[in-house]
This record gives C-alpha cells, sequence and structure tokens, in this order.
C-alpha cells in the first residue's frame, strides 16, 4: 500500500513537471515511424513528447515507491491514502490552468 500511495503522488506530480519542462526520456516521430532519444525536434513533421512523459514520470514514481518500501511501518502508517486523489485532482487544476489558452480562445 506505501507504494501505490507514494507512487500515485509523486506521478501525478512528477507528469506535470515533465510536461511543463519538456523532460521527456524518448520522442516519437510518427511521420517516419522513428524514436529518438530525450527531447528532439521534429523530422518531418510534428514530434511525439507524450511517450516520453510517461516513461519519465514512471521512472520518478517508481524511484519513490521504492524508496517509500525502505521506510520503517510506523512512518508508513502516516501516509494518507485520500493524498493520491488529492495530488491527482491538484495536477488537473494545474493543467486546466496551463492549457487555459486552448480553452479561451
Amino acid at each position: 500500500m506505501r507504494f501505490a500511495i507514494v507512487f500515485a503522488v509523486v506521478y501525478a506530480i512528477a507528469y506535470l513537471v515533465c510536461v511543463e519542462r519538456n523532460y521527456a526520456l524518448f520522442t516519437y516521430h510518427p511521420a517516419i515511424g522513428e524514436w529518438g532519444v530525450g527531447v528532439e525536434k521534429g523530422r518531418d513533421g510534428p514530434a511525439m513528447y507524450w511517450y516520453g512523459w510517461m516513461a519519465s514520470s514512471t521512472l520518478a514514481a517508481s524511484l519513490a515507491g521504492a524508496a517509500a518500501m525502505l521506510l520503517p511501518q510506523s512512518a508508513a502508517r502516516r501516509l494518507p491514502a485520500g493524498a493520491s486523489w488529492v495530488a491527482a485532482a491538484a495536477a488537473m487544476l494545474a493543467f486546466c490552468y496551463l492549457l487555459r489558452g486552448f480553452f479561451l480562445r
């Protein structure tokens, strides 16, 4: 349960940071069907960073979840399960703010 709570909270926050700062582990170029390491500019069309953002967020959340498994049981009992819902809701509101230009056109 510790892993799941920490993973959910950190994933929501990490995904928001990855999208805002464009921290992608890899880039997909759908027009030519190629993958690139890290963030690359589009080749013969737009580049897709979404897969890389998901991978970066998964890596960060997995490391945080693994670190949470090392916590002593007394500290782990203080992790609120509702924090995962709060983090997800806060991330959605933050994305609404980041994408407000698309909604207000």
